[in-house]
């Protein structure tokens, strides 16, 4: 079967004829349904007769085309249109609107909407995102020169649409999937380009874990808008699955109220772990830690450690040292390992035997940007922060003073 390709610029404003060939409409959106399939299937027109808009159903449409729509019969249902779970309108919801091309990694702004089908079959392929698709709507073909070349982003790798209908909105979680193949800082940086309703949506469309990693990317300003805007409830839970030093930065940017209810609602673990970080001012070595890290006797053997790595239900993101300790139960910092070291040692060696017992370290009150400049001259790939006493109460990770040391994103 012959299966041709329009725009929709092409036919909006254009003639449904009856079946007798009769003008008795015009056409003003088309309507698909979108989320369920790659390739949104055109599920019917919004049509205007005199003052009234309404709407007739692929299955009424005999054909469809450039040259406008034709009913099977000479019957004209007026039954006003009604937006149904799922459908969204090409002309209002899409164009002008952005969308986040997956593959391109980047948000763009649809020009026209390109369909192909052939009678009254039809699916959305693409988004053309060219200056022709912007001038193919507010010029006549002949004008604007229809063979010069255009952009279109296949529909299939549309990861997410901005409409200004949150009715529309709500629908368009199945966008998660495609979302998540992208890596969080992606995700964030797009998310970021996005009004704040949007980048909101994009995060509460995704995983917890994927939403979390995906709020640690962006700035602080804008994890706690996003915060501000979910539900009490996966507000908590997101934070819980954030780095316990992220999480108390984003709850110093709420204000107060918001703050204490978001972290009332956290698990008793986590909330430990971050009350933990609360005491230190934000620009020292304390409010730049994290105190996820793996802590460990001296006495403990090297195959041990793999094990009771494994045995961990939650290890740290940034596992490169084994800070080593007097006891199980003490944090009296005495010597630091390295991965490599734990692992290519004998295994029968205890860490007392595999340890550095020089190295760097910071106090809790040292400025941020001393603990940072620390990290960089001497290429570590965290420092252990430490009290009067020698107890280790956290690390900052490498990832952290660069945030420090490199030029920051504008909020």
């Amino acid at each position: 079967m012959f299966v041709s390709m329009i725009y929709l610029s092409q036919v909006l404003g254009k003639p449904v004829f009856s079946k007798t060939g009769e003008e008795v409409a015009v056409i003003k959106d088309v309507v698909v349904l979108y989320g369920k399939e790659d390739y949104a299937p055109m599920i019917g027109l919004v049509a205007r007769y005199r003052r009234n808009l309404f709407f007739t159903t692929r299955a009424s449409l005999k054909s469809f085309g450039v040259e406008g729509a034709r009913l099977v019969s000479d019957v004209l249902n007026l039954t006003p249109f009604a937006r149904r779970k799922g459908e969204i309108l090409l002309a209002k919801d899409v164009l002008d609107k952005q969308l986040i091309d997956i593959d391109g990694k980047r948000v763009v702004r649809v020009n026209d909407v390109q369909l192909i089908g052939n009678g009254s079959n039809w699916r959305v392929s693409g988004a053309d995102i060219s200056f022709q698709g912007f001038l193919r709507r507010l010029l006549p073909t002949g004008f604007y020169g229809s063979k010069k070349p255009v952009e279109v982003i296949d529909w299939a790798d549309v990861g997410y649409l901005a409409t200004d209908s949150k009715t529309v909105t709500v629908q368009l979680k199945s966008s998660k999937a495609k979302l998540s193949r992208l890596h969080p800082v992606e995700i964030a940086q797009l998310a970021e380009a996005l009004s704040p309703l949007h980048r909101t949506d994009i995060v509460e469309s995704l995983d917890d874990e994927i939403a979390a990693d995906t709020l640690e990317e962006m700035s602080t300003g804008n994890q706690a808008r996003v915060l501000e805007e979910l539900d009490e409830e996966r507000a908590a839970d997101l934070l819980e699955e954030m780095s316990p030093d992220d999480a108390v930065d984003v709850l110093e940017e709420l204000d107060d109220e918001k703050a204490m209810e978001l972290f009332d609602l956290m698990e008793d673990e986590e909330k430990i772990d971050v009350a933990e970080l609360m005491p230190y001012e934000k620009d020292s070595a304390g409010g730049l830690m994290t105190n996820e890290m793996v802590r460990l006797p001296k006495e403990m053997k090297a195959s041990e450690v793999l094990e009771a790595l494994r045995a961990s239900a939650e290890t740290p993101n940034m596992l490169y040292y084994v800070y080593v300790v007097e006891e199980a139960d003490s944090r009296k910092l005495c010597g630091v390992a390295t991965m490599r070291s734990v692992i290519l040692s004998d295994q029968d060696s205890t860490l007392e035997e595999i340890m550095r017992t020089e190295f760097q370290t910071s106090s809790p009150d040292d400025p941020a940007h001393e603990a940072a400049t620390l990290i960089a001259e001497y290429n570590l790939l965290a420092l252990p922060v430490v009290d009067e006493e020698d107890q280790i109460l956290g690390i900052v990770t490498v990832d952290d003073a660069m945030e420090i040391l490199l030029p920051k994103r504008f909020d």
